[in-house]
């Protein structure tokens, strides 16, 4: 049995999954694909970590960054686009509206310290590790 398989057989143990991802869907909270908008990578180092997402089409200025502790929130907006006065659209498959992400940092972040970057429609944000969540190592004395 394929683990595709398998997941078609786990929606009809639970049908609720399959209306709220409609219902988030809908509300604006994922995109239609399921996945939640925007996709990211997280890497992390010893003392910091670096966290990419894709959001091409929206401007950098109106981007809202903001960490909280652990918690990294990207916050924004893409507008849909308009046709021209005359044309209808033929396929429109290019998610637009509000977005919400909030993801958690595996450690404390100085705040202070952090850089963003845009390039190309990808989002680049260097995270420092906070000083006091550092490993540090202890001094065994000896008598």
């Amino acid at each position: 049995m394929l683990l595709s398989d398998l997941v078609r057989f786990g929606r009809y143990l639970d049908p609720w999954s399959e209306f709220e991802k409609m219902n988030r869907t809908l509300s604006g909270l994922s995109s239609p694909s399921g996945r939640e908008f925007p996709a990211v990578n997280v890497w992390k180092g010893e003392d910091h970590a670096v966290v990419t997402a894709e959001i091409p089409g929206i401007n950098p200025q109106e981007l809202d960054i903001s960490v909280a502790g652990k918690a990294l929130t990207l916050r924004g907006a893409r507008s849909p686009e308009k046709a021209a006065e005359g044309d209808t659209f033929h396929r429109r498959e290019r998610w637009y509206g509000k977005f919400t992400r909030t993801l958690d940092i595996p450690f404390d972040v100085d705040a202070d310290k952090i850089e963003a970057r845009f390039i190309k429609g990808v989002l680049y944000i260097a995270l420092p590790r906070a000083e006091a969540d550092k490993p540090r190592k202890i001094s065994i004395k000896s008598e």
